[in-house]
């Protein structure tokens, strides 16, 4: 690599989003741009949703771009081994890793405009569409009603599932929200939902006990992602398959959620496990468990990597890059559909970049 850049653009949040214990503020997005000897260029990203973006940056500029110059891009696990352990003193956590997966996407997008060939296929490979679910219908502050219009509008427009949040201050609350949209869908609509690790053990239980009759597709993040046992516990007295993954931040946090029986659905992030190459370790070590995956948020590079494996289930529909970019996700019938162009397949708009860098 001849050049390595990285820089910070904010972008704000498309619409308001609540959950039980935070509002998304704005997408703080991480760039890193690399370029090789060849004239190639590979763009690479990562994201928090208000805080920290500027560390990551400090990180990225101080520590881990200086090591990438002189070295061959197309050694992608080199490469991120030994960014790992140079950073090894301040791993395993979310700096580091949004700091490793914006270098490691950089050097994919790389990788597949090298081989001239689209992410969803340099990865594996498996199928091009994949479900997509709707969230931004679900969010905590919305009435009833604004959740039975918009799980109907998800719907009718051919999508098979929906999220909804939970965590009202009591368990009723939760109940009449969830029930009302069931009784307005019907049996046919996935619902699934999403607590923000904002409970107790006793309480998620209770309130997975009081879920059950709407037939819910998962119970997403009960607990504290460092909960692991509870996890664990809830996960053996529920139905509800138990979803983790959005909070966890390297293969071996995930390794051990799901040898003990505490994911039911794996969630991994791109942004926030370190990369591709770390997602599709987490994404295979699900598939020998026999579990699905199923990742959170950054739809427009994870339609790629659920495509690319056989144990991809759902896309989450999350719009947050229109402003950046000169096109959307592709959408037929229900199902999101992985760009068939060379690297990640994400049209980006580089003056609407520029214009929103932070100095």
């Amino acid at each position: 690599m001849v050049r390595a850049e990285a820089y910070l653009v904010d972008l704000e949040v498309e619409t308001v989003r609540t959950d039980a214990v935070q509002a998304f503020l704005k997408q703080e997005t991480i760039f890193v741009s690399l370029s090789t000897s060849d004239g190639l260029t590979g763009l690479g990203y990562s994201y928090t949703i208000g805080t920290g973006g500027t560390a990551v940056l400090a990180l990225l500029r101080d520590h881990l771009l200086p090591r990438l110059v002189g070295v061959d891009a197309r050694n992608v696990e080199a490469i991120w081994s030994d960014l790992f352990w140079s950073t090894h003193a301040t791993t395993v956590g979310a700096i580091t890793s949004l700091a490793l997966a914006s270098v490691d996407t950089a050097l994919w997008d790389l990788r597949c405009l090298r081989s001239s060939e689209p992410l969803w296929r340099l990865a594996g490979g498996y199928r091009q569409r994949v479900p997509l679910y709707d969230t931004e219908g679900g969010w905590l502050h919305l009435s009833t009603d604004e959740l039975v219009a918009g799980a109907l509008a998800s719907q009718k427009a051919g999508w098979p599932g929906v999220k909804l949040k939970v965590g009202k201050p009591r368990v009723h609350e939760d109940v009449e929200r969830l029930r009302a949209v069931r009784d307005a869908v019907g049996p046919g609509l996935d619902i699934m939902v999403d607590a923000n690790q904002s409970m107790t053990y006793p309480e998620a239980r209770r309130r997975a006990a009081a879920f059950e009759a709407v037939d819910l597709s998962w119970f997403e993040e009960p607990l504290p992602a460092d909960d692991l046992t509870g996890h664990v516990h809830l996960a053996a007295s529920t139905s509800i398959p138990i979803a983790v993954g959005e909070s966890l931040y390297s293969v071996s946090q995930f390794r051990e959620y799901v040898a003990a029986g505490g994911a039911g659905i794996v969630q991994v992030d791109v942004a926030r496990v370190g990369g591709i190459t770390p997602w599709l370790k987490v994404a295979h070590l699900a598939e020998t468990f026999n579990l699905e995956v199923c990742p959170h948020f950054l739809m427009e590079l994870h339609v790629s990597l659920t495509a690319a494996v056989p144990n991809g289930r759902y896309v989450e529909h999350i719009p947050q890059l229109r402003a950046i970019t000169r096109s959307e996700m592709t959408v037929v019938d229900g199902h999101a559909v992985a760009p068939d162009v060379p690297g990640l397949g994400i049209d980006w708009n580089a003056d609407a970049i520029d214009d929103r860098r932070v100095a």
